[in-house]
């Protein structure tokens, strides 16, 4: 399929938005103590960066009203979310003042909020962010990791939730 992506009449975002996600990603919480109270939102756009210094990254929209809270906390928890969260992300989604209601969390020392049963826990700081058109990409330094090999990861592809298989 061919996305035109300046012709007249077409909604390019949303035809890319759907060309998009042909690929399939993790899902990850982001979450911070605030005022003594977890905040925290859900992205799948997150990679690895760099090994040497240790550095990942997220892509977050411009209009978040989420992520300047988040961007002003000492540190931040990455949680790439198991098989089993597909409500709590889409809670972790919402607009909901209370994101993390009946999820199961604690928090670090420094302030970073990290989802009981997932794959993967980063504990991270802010490095830079950048401009990534309408979004902007926030490069973080990892901290600590604790990796959890028996959980399977939460996959989104094509607006869905999917299930990982062996070959």
């Amino acid at each position: 399929m061919s996305i035109p992506t300046h012709a007249a009449g077409i909604d390019a975002p949303r035809a890319l938005r759907r060309a998009f996600s042909a690929f399939p990603t993790g899902v990850v919480g982001i979450g911070a103590l605030v005022d003594e109270k977890p905040v925290g939102m859900a992205v799948n756009s997150f990679t690895s960066i760099s090994l040497e210094p240790a550095l990942v990254a997220v892509s977050v929209a411009r209009t978040s009203s989420t992520w300047p809270i988040l961007a002003a906390a000492p540190q931040l928890g990455l949680s790439i979310l198991g098989s089993e969260h597909q409500a709590l992300c889409r809670q972790l989604s919402s607009r909901s003042p209370d994101r993390f209601a009946d999820a199961s969390w604690h928090a670090t020392e420094g302030g970073a909020v990290l989802i009981e049963n997932a794959a993967l826990w980063l504990e991270c700081g802010v490095h830079s962010v950048l401009d990534g058109g309408d979004h902007e990409i926030i490069l973080l330094n990892v901290l600590g990791a604790e990796f959890f090999p028996e959980v399977e990861p939460l996959v989104f592809h094509q607006s869905a939730f999917r299930g990982l298989q062996s070959q």
